[in-house]
């Protein structure tokens, strides 16, 4: 007998597929950098100990080949539009330095600018690819109700506005839209960052790709799913990613007049001394020489060291940035917004308040270890952190019978003959006079929880989500750094949020966000003229990451796509790591422009003794290495333990 494929059912998630990330050699740029590099570390010792001339001689031509064609190539196509790029002016000098002998010299530019550009096309490609998997999070299928009652699961891209679907316990929603019976707790952290499932009863708008937890809810379309929230943050992630401005060292700035003068000087230093009756092979080497001493090498140098040995320091402390650019990009930040949950706080609910109420035979032991005992059977956030109070505590649990759930009210179960109710105050309360202990602890940022034995009142729980240890001095570290306080920018609530806030130190509170607000609150700021730094963790955080001048996230619970967003990632979790990143690339920034003026010294130098004199080719290339050896190990300086900033020790 054929056995029928019964379909998954209606708002599941699509399976979890292994993840869709490219791989580095699947792209060209990267096979092609790794070969020019495996060819020129070939080459190296054979050139360095005086072996066989046509062995490395064909290694390093294969090197310029591998590593050079397409730069070039890229190059030539630019000529067309009238612009001379960079990448075009090294593989000339590359071939010029070759051209009297200088073989090494253009190996070595040639292998650099290979791998910057496979790195770029692999950092382009890994957030293209948490792009795409960011609709994983969509359910595939919903549950839609039709007129006469009956069901039918369908594809949720043919949901339409009006519709009205099921949402069971456990699925994902399959469309924003607005509850229209039953009731519920949804984690929407998705979308909003809250770190707490939010009651969701009649009238109430979810989102789809959001989790129903242990009710039914039955849902009114409102919106195409195409044009959906979580549609939306995938549009905004792209379209910021593609329309941010382009990533530029800051050498690159004066790139094309460089790259212009340079060519126009050493076509001058060639012809105008052959105009005047010059031999051919004198003008050609003191051309040549001219290219050699005037080439960027050094100029090169002066950036990439410094910002590479910054990224290494960073590294050896948990924060990765990506690549020189952003370590570069760091340095400039003025505005920094900070997301709640996860970020400043560790998204995790913890009981912080324990108020055995008057009246009541229970001290704090044992009014957390009845809460506990109630909520164990209980799969809610705010349950297992009741749960989990108690057993750090140490606390002995009763059996719980007769468990019953109202989502987003109560449970309640039996312990030891008696009737145990714990849930939200506003549901059981009802007028109560202990409504002044619930206003306290709801003023100070904390959910309440009220328990009930036998219907009477006796205690209530405050639970928070706690702030991260070193939140406070990592705020006015990047306070001093910047300027002006750090922005909070979080889904949450306004009165959670603003009074974590205070804790703090931070007064501009932006509450009650989705993506897409905090999206515009960057780039309002950025039309200030801003540089803004946004620390985040979370999906909803993914658009505001990638629009922001920087982007940093933090990496223990962070999602795929803000990791993949972000320009850096906070891997430890540490959070007094961001202040000392920002100003560990402030000290690189420095160091370039110190090596830049110390490689524009030596060019000029030996450029005028050439145009002068008769500056001999030994010494010519022995003054432009000797620049390039002192720039290199100049920015090397910043691969010392002593170079990483530890901003937060001395906070007040």
């Amino acid at each position: 007998m054929d056995q029928q494929r019964s379909a998954p059912p209606a708002g599941t998630a699509r399976p979890a597929p292994p993840r869709r990330r490219t791989r580095l050699l699947a792209l060209p740029e990267a096979r092609w950098a790794l070969a020019a590099l495996v060819l020129f570390l070939l080459a190296l010792p054979l050139y360095l100990l005086d072996g066989p001339a046509w062995l490395w001689g064909t290694l390093f031509a294969a090197t310029y080949v591998t590593g050079g064609w397409e730069p070039g190539w890229e190059g030539l196509k630019a000529l067309k539009d009238k612009t001379l790029d960079v990448d075009l002016l090294m593989v000339v000098a590359a071939l010029g330095a070759a051209a009297i002998g200088q073989v090494l010299d253009g190996a070595l530019l040639i292998v650099i600018f290979a791998t910057s550009g496979a790195l770029e096309a692999v950092a382009t490609a890994r957030t293209a690819d948490s792009v795409r998997g960011l609709l994983d999070l969509a359910p595939t299928t919903a549950t839609r109700l039709l007129p006469d009652g009956t069901e039918e699961s369908v594809d949720t891209g043919q949901l339409g506005v009006g519709d009205t679907v099921l949402v069971r316990p456990g699925e994902r929603v399959g469309a924003d839209g607005q509850v229209v019976g039953g009731a519920s707790d949804v984690d929407q952290a998705t979308i909003t960052g809250e770190p707490l499932p939010v009651a969701k009863q009649v009238g109430d708008e979810v989102f789809a790709g959001t989790v129903n937890g242990t009710g039914a809810l039955r849902v009114r379309v409102e919106r195409d799913p195409s044009d959906s929230v979580i549609a939306r943050i995938v549009k905004m992630v792209e379209e910021a990613s593609e329309t941010k401005a382009p990533t530029q060292l800051f050498i690159e700035k004066i790139e094309q007049r460089y790259s212009m003068g340079m060519v126009i000087a050493t076509l001058a230093v060639f012809l105008i001394p052959l105009a005047f009756g010059s031999e051919l092979q004198s003008a050609l080497l003191r051309a040549m020489t001219f290219m050699i001493v005037a080439s960027p090498c050094a100029v090169v140098l002066s950036t990439m060291p410094p910002l590479l040995s910054a990224i290494a320091n960073a590294g050896r402390r948990g924060v990765l940035a990506k690549s020189a650019v952003v370590m570069e990009r760091l340095g400039q930040v003025d505005t920094v917004a900070l997301d709640k949950t996860g970020t400043l706080t560790e998204g995790t609910p913890r009981v912080t308040d324990l108020r055995p109420l008057p009246g009541s035979d229970l001290d704090e032991d044992a009014l957390l270890a009845l809460a506990a005992s109630a909520e164990h059977p209980s799969e809610h956030p705010l349950a297992r952190a009741v749960v989990t109070a108690a057993r750090e505590r140490g606390l002995p649990l009763s059996d719980a019978g007769d468990f019953t759930s109202v989502p987003g009210q109560r449970v309640t179960a039996t312990i030891g003959g008696r009737t145990v109710t714990v849930g939200a105050p506003a549901r059981l309360l009802n007028g109560d006079v202990h409504q002044a202990v619930v206003a306290e602890l709801e003023e100070a940022g904390r959910t309440a929880v009220v328990v009930l034995r036998d219907q009477v009142p006796v205690g209530l729980l405050g639970i928070a989500d706690r702030l991260r240890p070193d939140a406070t001095a990592t705020v006015a570290a990047l306070t001093r750094l910047t300027g002006r306080a750090p922005v909070l920018l979080t889904g949450d609530n306004e009165r959670a949020a603003r009074h974590l806030a205070a804790e703090v130190g931070i007064t501009d509170v932006r509450a009650g966000l989705l993506p897409q607000d905090k999206v515009a609150a960057v780039k309002e700021w950025e039309a200030q003229g801003r540089k803004v730094l946004v620390v985040g963790d979370g999906v909803n955080d993914a658009p505001a990451l990638a629009a922001a001048h920087s982007g940093i996230a933090m990496g223990k619970a962070g999602s795929d796509l803000a990791l993949e967003t972000a320009d850096a990632v906070v891997v430890r979790d540490e959070l007094a790591t961001i202040p000392s990143i920002v100003q560990l690339s402030r000290t690189a920034r420095r160091l370039v422009v110190q090596n830049l003026a110390i490689a524009g010294t030596f060019i000029a130098a030996l450029v005028a003794w050439d145009l002068i004199g008769t500056l001999p080719l030994p010494l010519g290339v022995a003054g432009h290495e000797g620049s390039t050896i002192l720039v290199g190990l100049n920015g090397l300086r910043l691969l010392r333990e002593a170079a990483w900033p530890r901003l937060t020790k001395d906070t007040p």
